[in-house]
């Protein structure tokens, strides 16, 4: 290397969807913005499907240039196909890192993709950063992948001070661990949101009207019964006098059963029921701004939708163990749905929760990803990174 010449530190990111896309958009714009940091980036999971809509193309045009593409949906819609997908992604991301060799791989959540790309980081040492580590999601298999990850990673990124006392427990260091809240929420600081006439216009939703905004993700620990919960919510959800914009539901085992479903659902009422493969961030917050309430188990609704002062009607079992804001009211069985809609919209939940504050905002102005960035820029790799030490906690 020539005189002079310093090396930029490679910070590789990798998405699987939508939703962790939208959450990781201004940490890699920071990062891609930096001249002392060289951003690479994995596409992997439902950003290569044509089910999903493909949304590596919205990366690509948002400016990001993608370095890998790693297609794991190759397998059926069953438990078995996840784990086969799981096995080919290990194999992939490892001679995809081998390629790349960064200095730090950011991950975020905790999809069974997300996982497979940290078992491949760990073994060929190059250190992991983990964002949204130390939560609860008891009614998946993803609450199991997260800690996985969280015990695989060096440096962590916790959404709340509860979250960062849980990854403390699972024995991380305290110096690695660091609260700045949820990056996805400076999306609300620093995206300029679509008036409600355009988003008429863009959805065919007239929003002057009583609507609803529906994302519903299978409760992969839970068995042959995605069919049947899926029906029975949607009948509910008939009674009310409501448009509803569906999105898809994710990539997991029993997401294409929902998807289908609410399709054939969909078609009985075009005109009040409209289905979207992605809606992208812009139009998905603006329709949390102008939508009467939320439905379905999305982190979305547990994590962002109290800045909306948005009613959320929380499903099941699948966000069971996450910290939630007054907006949110769990039905905890399918029987619940309909009591919990009439809540939902009533005038006096929505006086309730006038006030709330959201549990996920720490650093206001959209400053969040920018911490990370300067986090993860400044931090000192090496030995003393990598080689980690269980950290007890004295009782």
């Amino acid at each position: 290397m020539g005189e002079g010449i310093v090396s930029r530190r490679k910070i590789c990111v990798v998405t699987g969807s939508r939703a962790d896309y939208g959450h990781l958009y201004w940490l890699l714009r920071e990062i891609k913005d930096d001249i002392e940091l060289s951003l690479q980036l994995i596409a992997t999971g439902a950003h290569l499907s044509a089910r999903y809509g493909m949304t590596y193309k919205d990366i690509e045009s948002d400016g990001f240039r993608i370095d890998k593409k790693i297609n794991i949906l190759k397998y059926s819609d069953t438990d078995k196909g996840m784990a086969a997908s799981l096995g080919v992604a290990c194999r992939l991301f490892a001679e995809a890192l081998e390629c790349l060799q960064p200095d730090i791989l950011v991950v975020l959540g905790d999809r069974y993709e997300i996982f497979a790309a940290a078992i491949a980081a760990h073994i060929l040492k190059i250190p992991i950063a983990h964002i949204h580590g130390g939560e609860l999601s008891e009614g998946a298999i993803d609450d199991a992948f997260r800690h996985a990850i969280t015990k695989l990673s060096h440096i962590h990124f916790p959404a709340t001070e509860e979250y960062k006392h849980r990854i403390i427990q699972l024995g991380e260091n305290p110096r690695y661990v660091f609260n700045y809240g949820a990056p996805g929420l400076d999306n609300l600081f620093r995206l300029k949101l679509l008036k409600r006439e355009q988003l008429s216009t863009y959805l065919g939703i007239d929003f002057r009207n009583p609507t609803a905004i529906f994302t519903y993700h299978p409760v992969t620990l839970e068995r042959n019964t995605i069919v049947s919960q899926i029906r029975d919510i949607l009948r509910q959800i008939r009674t009310f006098a409501l448009q509803v914009i569906f999105t898809k539901a994710n990539a997991d085992a029993g997401g294409l059963a929902i998807n289908k479903e609410i399709e054939r659902f969909c078609r009985s009422a075009p005109e009040k029921y409209k289905l979207f493969d992605n809606l992208g961030q812009i139009k998905y917050f603006s329709c949390m701004k102008y939508c009467r309430l939320m439905i379905g188990n999305s982190s979305s609704g547990i994590i962002e939708a109290a800045s909306f002062k948005l009613p959320v009607v929380n499903i099941g079992d699948r966000q069971r163990g996450r910290i939630a804001p007054e907006n949110v009211i769990h039905a905890k069985t399918l029987k619940d749905v309909k009591k919990a809609i009439c809540l939902a919209l009533s005038e006096d939940f929505k006086k309730k929760i006038k006030g709330i504050k959201n549990p996920y905002l720490k650093v206001k102005g959209g400053k969040v990803s920018v911490k990370i960035k300067d986090k993860l820029k400044s931090i000192p790799l090496g030995d003393r990174l990598r080689k980690k030490r269980f950290y007890d906690i004295k009782f």
